[in-house]
């Protein structure tokens, strides 16, 4: 047995633990950048608590999924700004860019040099700025990654800035900041997180660290999504789905994903279709489709068994096989509402190239069998 574990230097969850953000930000610096989703208005209670602990700020919006050329820009306000620290404070989208910003901020050269699939995947050659990843949602898990997923328009695909340096120097949790969420939104990152346990959970680089981190968060998923759907402000439901997220971030980066996440990453380059969504209408065909290729290639693959479990997991029936996890997980899809690919402007003229780049995404490489182009084809076809 041989695997490595990284993550964060500092995890601190709780509900309230935003309140004591003063006292950890003064240990990197006095100035900040903070990097926001859409809106800052939900960042101002970070703000007052900054200042009261005499840290000044400046902050830079995240419109959607971050670009390329948005993080260059980041990083280009940021060093104007004269700011030693960063901040990324909303979901996954503004946690990743605020660790690409922070990154770029203290390593020069063309942002291609580092890149992965499209560019030339080099390793950092400097510690990124200090960064403090703070979520406002459950799902990404974004806090304990080592990897920012930024957007190509380009090339129309999602790739990612990948260093063991991108770890948060602090991951701060606090389940209270995502209790107005509302509930659409609750449910696609929820399922989003859901996804996150069960990929490293049959993932072929899954460990037995990760493992007990997956069983836990599917438990606390099962639990709790719908109770957080329904009533966004149940403190418990709340405290489930943090971790269910946290714990899922903690997976992927150590065990790897699949080809759910194969699939969503040129999805979100070629189409505007957020991201969870677009990982729930996907995930019980890959489930589905990963089986019936191991029970005809691989009988004997571990991952088989791994499914049957997830299923017990979820269903809380001890006796059931993995095609009860599946009609859970389509369960799951249709009460939440889930839209199919089709909804995002995906057709079937669309699947061969879909097919074609998922082939080459970094999380296909981590799914429990390789699949055929066949195979990834029918998955996209029954998900439209």
């Amino acid at each position: 047995m041989r695997f490595e574990f990284a993550t964060a230097t500092r995890i601190i969850f709780g509900a309230g633990a935003l309140r004591g953000v003063g006292l950890v930000a003064k240990e990197f610096g006095d100035r900040a950048l903070v990097a926001t989703g859409k809106g800052v208005d939900r960042a101002r209670p970070l703000l007052a608590l900054l200042e009261a602990s005499g840290i000044s700020s400046a902050s830079f919006s995240i419109s959607g999924e971050p670009s390329i050329d948005l993080v260059v820009r980041g990083a280009r306000f940021a060093r104007a700004e004269k700011c030693g620290l960063v901040i990324g404070f909303g979901g996954g989208s503004a946690i990743d860019a605020g660790k690409a910003i922070a990154a770029l901020m203290t390593n020069e050269g063309d942002v291609f040099d580092y890149l992965e699939v499209i560019g030339r995947a080099k390793p950092l050659t400097n510690p990124p700025a200090p960064f403090i990843a703070i979520p406002t949602t459950a799902g990404a898990g974004a806090e304990v990654t080592r990897n920012a997923v930024l957007v190509s328009p380009e090339h129309r695909v999602k790739v990612s800035l990948r260093s063991l340096l991108l770890l948060p120097r602090v991951a701060l949790v606090d389940p209270e900041l995502s209790y107005d969420l509302p509930p659409g939104l609750t449910a696609s990152t929820g399922l989003d997180a859901l996804t996150q346990l069960i990929e490293p959970f049959v993932s072929s680089r899954a460990n037995p660290m990760t493992d007990v981190l997956c069983r836990e968060g599917m438990w606390r998923v099962a639990r709790s999504l719908r109770l957080a759907v329904e009533s966004g402000r149940n403190a418990v439901a709340r405290e489930d789905m943090a971790l269910a997220s946290l714990y899922g971030g903690l997976a992927l980066t150590n065990a790897g994903l699949g080809a759910v996440h194969g699939f969503a990453a040129p999805i979100g380059g070629m189409f505007s279709a957020p991201h969870g969504a677009v990982c729930a209408a996907l995930l019980p065909h890959v489930i589905e489709a990963n089986l019936r290729a191991l029970r005809q290639r691989q009988p004997r693959n571990n991952a088989i068994r791994r499914y049957h479990e997830v299923a017990r997991l979820l269903s809380g029936n001890r006796y059931a096989t993995a095609n009860v996890g599946i009609e859970w997980v389509r369960k799951l899809i249709a009460d939440f509402q889930i839209p199919r690919l089709r909804n995002y402007g995906i057709g079937g003229e669309h699947t061969v190239e879909l097919a074609e780049k998922s082939a080459r995404a970094s999380s296909m490489k981590a799914n429990p069998i390789a699949l055929t182009a066949e195979e990834m084809r029918e998955i996209l076809e029954r998900a439209l």
